[in-house]
Formats: C-alpha cells, sequence, structure tokens
C-alpha cells in the first residue's frame, strides 16, 4: 500500500445510492456496534521487523503485550501477512511468513497470505519484477510464479497453519509484474494469475484465491477488470478491494461497488485495506501520508474517537452487502509504529515511518479505542 498513485479507466462511474450520514451517527452513537461479519482482520506485516528493532505495545492500561494478542482480545479474526521475494532488508519472506501464520494460530486466528511478486512494494503505480525473475518472460515466468506461491502456502500447510485466503498479486488494477503482466495485455495478465491461483489451490486445497484491486469506490473500474479476467477463466473466490476514504471515494460508492460486484459475479467481497488517523503530526519526523486537516473524509476527525467510527462505518458497510457476500474488512498495518530501523524503505535502514497516526497504537505505545473492534 505504500506509494498511492489514482488510476483511473475510461468508463469509470460512481452510480452511488445515497445513504444516511453515517459518519455523524458513528460519531454520537456511542458503544453501539456495526453489525458482524467473518473476517476481522488486521495486516501485521511490520510486526517481527518492528519487534527486532525495540518496538513496545501496550494494552489500553499501559502494561506490555503481544501486539497479536492485543489485537485478537479486541476482536480481531485473521491476520494478513504480505509476501516479498527477496527484499533488501531480510523481512517479508517465508521465515516470517511461518512464524506470524503460528502465532495467530495458537490465538485461534486465520491467515491471509499477500503475495506482491516483487522485492518491495507493489500497487497501483509500480508492479516491478524480483530482481530474480528479471529475464523470465512468458511460460518462464508463469512457473516462476507458481513455484514462488506454491513454496509458501506449501511450507504454511506443512506446518499445520495452512492459509486461509491468499491474495494473487496486490494492488492489481494495472497488472503485475510489469510490463509482462500489463494490463494492457490481458492474455498474458491472465495467464500470470492462472498460474498463480492454480499452483496456490495445489499446494493448499483449502485457500481461497483474492485477486485484489485498489479504488475500491471505482465502479466502473471494477466491473472493466474482473470482466477481463472472468472471460478469461481466471479462477478465484474473493474480490479484494483496498478502501482509503481519503483517497478512494465515499463509503456510498464502497457500498454501491460491493453490492455490484457481489451480484455481478456472484463471489464475496473483502476489503483488504484500510485505515484512518487517529492524529495529525509525525512522532518521527517523516511527512505522514495523511498530515493535514484537508486531506481528511467530512465527518471523521483525526482523532481517536475519528478512527473508531471510521472503522465501525466500514465495517457496516460491508455487513450491508446482500446474501452475506461482504467477509469483513482488514485494516493496515495497526502495529506500524514509529520505529527507528522499520521505516518503509526496505533499502534504507535510516528511512521514517509515514504511517505511524494511521496506526491502533498511540504514540504512547498503548492501544487505542479502535484495538475493540466496533
Amino acid at each position: 500500500m505504500m506509494r498511492r498513485r489514482t488510476l483511473v479507466r475510461a468508463g469509470a462511474t460512481a452510480l452511488a445510492a445515497p445513504l444516511a450520514p453515517a459518519a455523524l451517527t458513528a460519531l454520537t452513537a456511542g458503544p453501539a456496534r456495526a453489525a458482524q461479519v467473518p473476517v476481522r482482520g488486521v495486516d501485521l506485516s511490520s510486526v517481527p521487523k518492528g519487534e527486532d528493532h525495540g518496538a513496545v505495545f501496550r494494552h489500553q492500561d499501559g502494561t506490555v503485550g503481544d501486539p497479536v494478542r492485543i489485537l485478537q482480545e479486541g476482536g480481531a479474526t485473521w491476520v494478513r501477512l504480505k509476501v516479498w521475494v527477496n527484499s533488501p532488508d531480510g523481512y517479508h519472506g517465508k521465515p516470517q511468513i511461518l512464524a506470524m501464520a503460528r502465532r495467530a494460530a495458537a490465538l485461534g486466528m486465520q491467515t491471509l497470505v499477500d503475495f506482491h511478486y516483487s522485492d518491495s512494494w507493489a500497487d497501483p503505480g509500480q508492479q516491478n519484477k524480483p530482481a530474480a525473475w528479471a529475464g523470465l518472460g512468458g511460460a518462464a515466468l508463469e512457473r516462476a510464479v507458481a513455484d514462488h506461491t506454491a513454496d509458501i502456502l506449501g511450507a504454511l500447510a506443512a506446518q499445520g497453519t495452512p492459509a486461509g485466503m491468499a491474495q494473487i498479486g496486490n494492488e492489481i488494477n494495472g497488472g503485475l509484474l510489469w510490463p509482462d503482466g500489463s494490463a494492457d495485455d490481458w492474455d498474458a495478465l491472465a495467464g500470470l494469475l492462472t498460474s498463480g491461483s492454480r499452483a496456490a489451490t495445489a499446494a493448499s486445497p483449502g485457500t481461497r484465491i483474492v485477486l485484489h484491486l485498489a479504488e475500491g469506490g471505482d465502479l466502473g473500474g471494477t466491473r472493466w477488470w474482473f470482466d477481463n479476467a472472468v472471460s478469461r477463466g481466471v479462477p478465484f473466490d474473493v474480490i479484494g478491494l483496498s478502501f482509503y476514504g481519503y483517497w478512494h471515494g465515499s463509503l456510498d460508492e464502497l457500498q454501491a461497488n460491493a453490492d455490484d460486484a457481489a451480484a455481478r459475479y456472484g463471489k464475496d467481497v473483502l476489503v483488504a485495506e484500510t485505515g484512518y488517523p487517529f492524529r495529525l503530526g509525525s512522532e518521527d519526523g517523516t511527512a505522514d501520508l495523511i498530515g493535514s486537516s484537508s486531506q481528511l473524509v467530512p465527518g471523521y476527525p483525526a482523532t481517536p474517537e475519528g478512527q473508531l467510527a471510521w472503522m465501525r462505518d466500514i465495517t457496516a458497510v460491508m455487513a450491508r452487502v446482500p446474501g452475506g457476500r461482504g467477509l469483513g474488512v482488514c485494516y493496515w498495518e495497526p502495529a506500524w509504529t514509529a520505529t527507528p530501523g522499520n521505516g518503509w524503505d526496505p533499502a534504507d535502514p535510516g528511512s521514517g515511518n509515514a504511517w505511524e497516526n494511521q496506526a491502533l497504537f498511540g504514540y504512547d505505545d498503548r492501544a487505542l479505542p479502535a484495538v475493540t473492534w466496533p
């Protein structure tokens, strides 16, 4: 999710039906909770590196604790983990995935594996091949995708912690493994996606396959992308959408898109990423992704209460998807705090964190109200 660039496709349309102003309701509703959904996820990819560099996590009463347990006790049911092929910092690989999946399973949580098929961040603005795959193309690149996917998922299954879901790519509106898998060549893109999906199912038969886009409020773009995937027979089980209200439109637009996707494709829909700031002002001096009041979603202040209201309302959107097709929501990197050495750039140990004001732990390391799943 790190570097955001908006990708707009011709023909994209909002087609949103008006809803009640959820934000004002959420901020005045006291302890009222959103309807329950089966997936209440937290992306904890940064935790191993953070802990190795001295990150501390506290319960709301100030006592030090395990961040996975703190979040699980608050209501989280899934852990999401990104996988890079050969990260410059040695993290986000198989050893960390296996260890984190064991921690999650010990607390009764399931794991969602997020394959980036890159050595670093993959998102709508960058889908770079791993260095080891730079010279591969065609069938050889498809084999590399399949082998990597099977290696991670097979290892998870072998240790008794099979992945509940696996994303074949991260925010792949424009494709993956550029230039080979660009969405400008849908036949090639479909071949890569199909290779990864089939390898995942063969290595871990019970794992559900997710195809994940950004721009969760873009109904037209979602239709364009999934119509292409379906027409080429790409196998998948779940439609994943990133939705950040300060980038991707209104909650009304998310509702319209999720409802449409569930009905049009007969698939479950998951908000695979979201987040919201609990304050403005960086802790480590690195400019935050959301750092000014002009960037905020109207009705949701940058306060612990505003963050909690956002989580309550986006969870309610997914609970309203007809037919129970709204699986739920994953919060992106709630434990990525401003710990020296655990910055955004895996190739630069001195880089800072642009996300810490959207974590679910405050600058005093204490769990914020939104840790208790709304």
